[in-house]
């Protein structure tokens, strides 16, 4: 477990004395709250500015591209010494970054792309989530009719993702096993939006499908939530983030995979990363980064995590990682041998 938490993990050189960290105020701006993760994601980045010495401040979008930009024109005039923003709609951020660039604040783009190079880019490696979630679906239907519920129209890693599971798929396809019969992206990310495409595709297909490929735990809970209504639970259903309502739906078997992407190492090294820029350190000299070649060819200066597929089979992975507690993982759960 100890080397998975490695993998899962950044090697952030130690960046800056308490001393010197003690002024320095970091701003986050969350595109919302309403994940469960991004909790998760918060108190390890808190954790990691308090080990600095540094001040936390952030503020909620509300999934509110335009409430996003306001925000984070009010934590400038804080005097923020670098920024963290999850993205709301990353295309239209570009105003955020060129105030924080006349202020002399670094931006750390954070686990969703800012596809500009002034924004140090830190998240997991979205296209091998994507792999990830259609290779244990396809291991678990090799042959059948599928659906493609995807992330949110705005967000530059549901297309990340997504074509992730097609690499993936693509032999399957190409060979007449696999059929792509619905595919549809979720407006923001949400669950209740994710139910009633899906209950849309159910309707369409008079219920012929076989798996379904979701790209979250949040739109995985939609869809199985819709499977349900139709007595089909049961069906391989994948997602990612880790979430305890996801992690409880692979125990009970409703879902088949969940990718697990740790947030305490992701909110660590935002944190650490932010400091780092905010002392003085070159995007380029951050510790462990690497270029990435954006879809529109912009290179940015990235760190990517390694994710960690949880399956019926692994489960003991993050019960020993103190990610999620048995009580929970196992709630109504009988056969499993990690709940005995």
């Amino acid at each position: 477990m100890k080397k998975t938490l490695l993998l899962a993990s950044v090697a952030v050189a130690s960046l800056t004395s308490a001393a010197s960290a003690a002024d320095m105020k970091v701003c986050v701006s969350w595109s919302n709250f309403r994940e469960e993760r991004w909790k998760t994601d918060e108190a390890a980045i808190k954790g990691a500015l308090d080990a600095a010495g540094a001040e936390y401040i952030s503020a909620d979008a509300q999934t509110s591209a335009t409430k996003q930009l306001a925000d984070i024109e009010g934590m400038i005039t804080q005097g923020c010494s670098a920024l963290i923003i999850l993205a709301q709609d990353s295309a239209s951020i570009g105003p955020a970054l060129d105030a924080a660039q006349d202020a002399g604040i670094p931006v750390v783009g954070y686990d969703r792309m800012i596809e500009d190079p002034r924004a140090f880019y830190l998240t997991f490696d979205n296209v091998e989530v994507g792999r990830m979630q259609a290779r244990e679906v396809l291991k678990a239907m090799p042959k059948g009719r599928y659906v493609m519920i995807k992330g949110s129209p705005v967000d530059p890693n549901a297309d990340f993702l997504r074509g992730g599971q097609q690499e993936v798929l693509q032999a399957a396809i190409d060979a007449g096993d696999v059929t792509i019969v619905g595919e549809a992206y979720t407006e923001d990310w949400q669950p209740a939006n994710a139910q009633k495409n899906m209950e849309q595709i159910l309707t369409e297909t008079n219920n012929g499908v076989d798996a379904v490929v979701a790209s979250n735990d949040g739109t995985a809970g939609g869809v199985v939530a819709a499977l349900t209504a139709q007595g089909m639970a049961g069906i391989p259903v994948s997602g990612q983030d880790g979430d305890m309502a996801a992690l409880n739906r692979v125990a009970l078997g409703t879902q088949t995979v969940s990718v697990w992407k740790d947030s305490r190492a992701l909110g660590k090294a935002a944190g650490e990363i932010a400091v780092a820029l905010a002392s003085g350190t070159a995007m380029d000299k951050v510790e462990g980064s690497a270029m990435f070649k954006s879809p529109g060819g912009k290179e940015l200066n990235s760190v990517l995590l390694k994710p960690v597929p949880i399956t019926k089979d692994n489960l003991n992975v993050v019960l020993e990682a103190g990610w999620i507690t048995k009580e929970t993982l196992c709630a109504g759960v009988s056969g499993v041998e990690v709940c005995k």
